[in-house]
């Protein structure tokens, strides 16, 4: 079964262009060094539909906030670590990656490891 990093986090509007960039460029380089797949997605449906509880009703985005969730596959919790120190020891990486001049705020960033329980393809 495969492994996941899962990630969800708020930007302002106005910054979605420059997250998109600096998520594309960080998506390369997992890529490069072995990430099965990477993917950053902008909230859309954030409708309550009275079931369950939505991202901003658990998240609370600041007003002119969007919510973006992402999520980074891998063969195994091994084969993530291995790239993960991999995509943490290239340059590319510390030279775009300065945790003061980030486009969100990583204080209110969530992050986890998963093992996929049931994959359906």
């Amino acid at each position: 079964m495969t492994y996941v990093d899962g990630f969800v986090l708020s930007i302002e509007q106005d910054k979605i262009e420059e997250y998109r960039e600096m998520a594309e460029a960080a998506g390369k380089t997992w890529l490069k060094h072995g990430a099965l797949e990477y993917k950053e997605c902008i909230a859309d449906d954030m409708e309550d539909k009275g079931f369950c509880a939505t991202f901003p009703a658990t998240f609370k985005p600041k007003p002119g906030e969007v919510m973006v969730f992402a999520y980074i596959t891998y063969k195994s919790r091994e084969h993530r670590d291995e790239v993960n120190q991999k995509v943490h020891n290239d340059p590319e990486m510390k030279e775009g990656c300065n945790a003061d001049d980030m486009p969100f705020d990583m204080k209110r960033m969530c992050y986890g490891g998963f093992k996929a329980i049931v994959e359906c393809s």
